[in-house]
């Protein structure tokens, strides 16, 4: 995921009284990602070395049910390596692929995760990504698949498509 664009989709299942919890993690507390619910809330964020923390939250609660879950990075600029900043970007949320959020981050990691890189789904053991909640933070729902897609090839958001094309009639 670094330097590229990238998705991480998940089949999910949040139970009647709401969702807490990870979903997909990578990293630790020394510079990671973590895809998660809280507060009735799709988040997802990003670890910046443990310097700087980004973030995107959806506008919209998490509904009860089974549902597809997405966070999107589409990369808009070239990593300047030589400064220790990775490619800039678009972060974007998906519910059930309607986007409930929608952020800019201006530079992502540049070579790699921090030393305990490994990834895991349905919580976030060790050293957590961020320092907003206490490991494992383990998902209260059910988790049916995880896709981390770095083919570059992101889901089109139809809608917003849609409100361009009628706007120029």
């Amino acid at each position: 995921v670094m330097n590229r664009s990238f998705s991480i989709s998940v089949d999910a299942e949040v139970p009647k009284d709401g969702a807490e919890g990870v979903l997909y993690a990578m990293g630790g507390n020394d510079g990671g990602l973590t895809f998660f619910i809280m507060d009735g809330k799709l988040q997802y964020a990003y670890n910046y070395v443990a310097a700087e923390y980004f973030r995107v939250t959806s506008k919209d609660n998490v509904p009860a049910g089974r549902h597809k879950l997405r966070f999107e990075f589409e990369v808009k600029g070239k990593p300047d390596v030589a400064k220790g900043k990775g490619a800039p970007g678009t972060a974007q949320l998906y519910i059930d692929d309607k986007l409930v959020g929608q952020t800019e981050f201006p530079y992502t990691m540049p070579l790699s995760m921090g030393l305990g890189a490994g990834a895991s789904v349905g919580c976030d053991p060790g050293s957590p990504a961020i320092p907003d909640y206490k490991p494992p933070f383990e998902f209260n729902g059910k988790i049916y698949n995880v896709t981390v897609d770095v083919s570059g090839d992101l889901i089109q958001d139809h809608e917003s498509a849609a409100k361009i094309m009628m706007a120029r009639q």
